[in-house]
């Protein structure tokens, strides 16, 4: 097993049950382009998380994570596959943070398959699959917390996410209204390259997540790519619709 990098780590306020939500991503002009859910389970000591969505050209964004939250969170395990003609480069990525081994399987320029497996030193602090269930610990006046994230160039490296709570923002349910934690999610890339994106026009662009606090913190709404380059999307909750009764006016 390979040695970790000290970091820091994000303690629970908050245990993470079992939860079943119905979600949607749109567009930037509001279309919705696809459709999923996310279902989280306990059991054993252990969550399992996956987040799907299935796109209207038949693309598909898959996300599996396993975790512990025994005083600390800490990643065991992170499957994300996307494939499909929305996603330019397509990866399958596969961490196992216990034995510090990581997958990836993609498609290089040439069409071929590629597949890079290696071993790294992983910081206890990886939060690949985790971020909605870390944004839910803190509060409105908590400081910047940074964590870590296993990402494919198409190799697999290590970034940090610098995430700021923003203060609660109003919004409504029925005419009800509710305050929920606005955050910020900066990807610090590192090394020379990190330097050189800014330059270049490269640098990733922030990330936007709302959750509602409390007892129960859930997930509201995310605004950002999906993928290195690709296009800023809104992730949120999606409402039921039956079809005896009329459409809201929302």
């Amino acid at each position: 097993m390979q040695p970790r990098v000290p970091a820091d780590t994000v303690p629970v306020r908050h245990i993470a049950g079992t939860v079943h939500g119905f979600l949607v991503q749109r567009a930037e002009d509001g279309h919705i382009v696809a459709t999923g859910g996310s279902v989280q389970v306990y059991r054993g000591g252990q969550v399992t998380s996956r987040t799907t969505f299935t796109y209207k050209d038949g693309s598909v964004d898959d996300e599996t994570a396993v975790f512990s939250q025994s005083r600390m969170f800490r990643l065991i395990s992170d499957h994300h596959i996307q494939k499909g003609p929305f996603f330019p480069h397509p990866m399958d990525l596969m961490v196992d943070a216990r034995n510090g081994q990581v997958t990836v399987r993609t498609t290089g320029k040439d069409g071929k398959a590629e597949v890079y497996t290696q071993h790294m030193t992983l910081p206890e602090d990886l939060a690949n699959g985790m971020v909605s269930q870390i944004i839910g610990n803190l509060k409105a006046n908590s400081p910047a917390m940074t964590v870590s994230m296993v990402v494919t160039t198409p190799k697999p490296r290590v970034v940090k996410l610098v995430i700021s709570p923003l203060g609660e923002e109003n919004f409504s349910i029925a005419g009800t209204s509710k305050k929920a934690l606005h955050c910020e999610i900066k990807i610090l890339i590192g090394g020379v390259e990190g330097l050189v994106a800014p330059l270049v026009g490269k640098a990733p662009p922030n990330i936007e997540l709302w959750e509602v606090g409390g007892d129960a913190p859930t997930f509201l709404r995310e605004k950002g790519p999906t993928f290195e380059d690709g296009p800023m999307m809104t992730i949120e909750l999606a409402s039921p619709e039956w079809p005896d009764e009329p459409k809201s006016d929302s």
